[in-house]
């Protein structure tokens, strides 16, 4: 098979979601997005800490939005941010001053991680990179970025997740847990 054949794609496009599925997904997005909010405004503004991390939007897609995929599990959800961040931190820490190597460098190791641990998390690459390029505020969190905001706030979407995704009675969330 040649190079540019194997671009075609194999199957068709998977079919549209009902709109259950849609409002399903919007009221579990907009809820565990708006508790993280919540909680990052109400207790951490105006401090050294943070809640609110760009890559949990993208956690959000998939853990409301796409529940039986496995990138969307808790040990992926939790897992793949968790480790991403140490791997962020450590390229951040290791390469100062240097973001234009450790930010490539952090995203490649955290995949690898990833892979190797069986929680790959697409978000989880935003997440390393955050801790390269999310300036002083996130740099002077050093390791803490892995617990709070990461962690904390994953586990609070995971939550609200294995709540709302098992509302409906056809919808079910995790499809695993390890």
């Amino acid at each position: 098979m040649s190079f540019l054949a194997k671009m075609k794609g194999t199957t068709q496009s998977p079919p549209r979601v009902s709109l259950g599925e849609m409002a399903w997904s919007w009221l579990g997005s907009c809820l565990g997005i708006a508790a993280v909010a919540g909680l990052h405004y109400r207790f951490f503004q105006g401090t050294a800490l943070t809640l609110m991390v760009g890559s949990f939007g993208a956690s959000a897609v998939l853990i409301y939005g796409a529940i039986k995929s496995p990138l969307a599990q808790p040990r992926n959800l939790l897992g793949g941010h968790l480790l991403s961040a140490l791997v962020g931190v450590s390229a951040q820490q290791l390469l100062p001053g240097l973001p234009w190597l450790a930010a490539p460098l952090a995203v490649a190791f955290a995949i690898v991680v990833m892979h190797a641990t069986k929680t790959l998390h697409p978000p989880g690459g935003a997440t390393a990179l955050i801790a390269v390029i999310g300036g002083p505020q996130v740099h002077a969190l050093g390791y803490l970025y892995a617990l709070v905001p990461v962690g904390l706030g994953a586990l609070i979407m995971l939550v609200i997740a294995l709540v709302v995704n098992n509302l409906p009675a056809r919808r079910r969330y995790p499809e695993f847990w390890l």
